[in-house]
Order: structure tokens, then sequence, then C-alpha cells
């Protein structure tokens, strides 16, 4: 009888994403420095396609993750690192600066280790999801609130 070798570990399994993350964040180093960089710098230096091209690339590794079995709070975490990364990344010039340093993608494949070697970042996530929503709602309702006084402040000017 033939042995089989055991499957590999979800983490075993993921070992790519470690090569996709240094090529999007510590690919290269600015000479005489220790500041690297990666494609995502890069093509964040095109206005609008670079920032949802590199989303849509650190958007893929999340949903690997998902796939694999990783916790709601683990993806939970990525997403927050990736959403701060785009949000802050298409600020021209700052947001170039800001992905020079933040480097979301290294960040994940950290949370990913955590998840998988230390069994960190555990359970669900939607305590935080639905604190989030909240969040988004009442931000939206206090929008539309503002935005009906001014409008009825303009109008109450006009006639």
């Amino acid at each position: 009888m033939a042995h089989q070798s055991p499957s590999p570990t979800p983490y075993e399994d993921l070992k790519w994403l470690d090569t996709v993350s240094d090529l999007l964040d510590t690919r290269y180093r600015i000479p005489g420095t220790n500041i690297r960089f990666g494609a995502d710098f890069l093509l964040g230096l095109i206005p609008g396609a670079g920032d949802a091209l590199t989303f849509g690339i650190s958007g893929l590794l999340v949903l690997v993750m998902a796939r694999k079995g990783a916790s709601g709070m683990v993806l939970f975490k990525m997403i927050g690192n990736i959403v701060l990364d785009v949000i802050v990344g298409a600020i021209p010039i700052l947001g170039d600066l800001f992905d020079l340093g933040y480097k979301a993608n290294r960040r994940n494949l950290h949370l990913m280790e955590e998840h998988y070697k230390e069994g960190r970042h555990q359970g669900s996530a939607w305590g935080p999801v639905i604190l989030v929503a909240l969040v988004l709602l009442g931000l939206f309702v206090l929008t539309i609130f503002v935005i009906w006084r001014i409008l009825s402040e303009l109008i109450q000017l006009i006639f």
C-alpha cells in the first residue's frame, strides 16, 4: 500500500502569497536607503487606474484566504488594511508617500501567519461588521440631515 503524504496545511498551501506580497510592497529598494517599495507604489502613481488594479489584486488575496478557511475576524482586519490603503492612497502625493510606509499586503501576510501559525485573530467578525455598518448608517443619516438643512436655508434665502 502506497504511503500518502499529508495534505498541506492552509498556511503551507498559501506560501505563494509571500511572493505576491513582496512584489506588491517590498520588491525594490531606493538606492542608499532602507526604503522598500513594490508594484503597489508604482501603479499608485497612475491616478485611479493604478489604485483600482492593486485594490483588485489585494482583494483577490483576501478571497483566497477566505476560501482556505480564514476566520471572519482575520478577514475583517485584512479588508480594513486594504480599505485604508485605498482611501489614503487615492489622495495625490500624500497617498503615494503613504504607500511607501503602510504596505497593506505585507500587513495582511503577517495577519495570515499569525492566524495559521499562532491561532490568533479567531472568531466571527459580525460584531465589528455590525458596528461599522451602524457608524456608516449614522454618517449617512447625518449627511442627509446636513444637506437638508443647507438646502432649506438656501430656499428660505431665495424666497
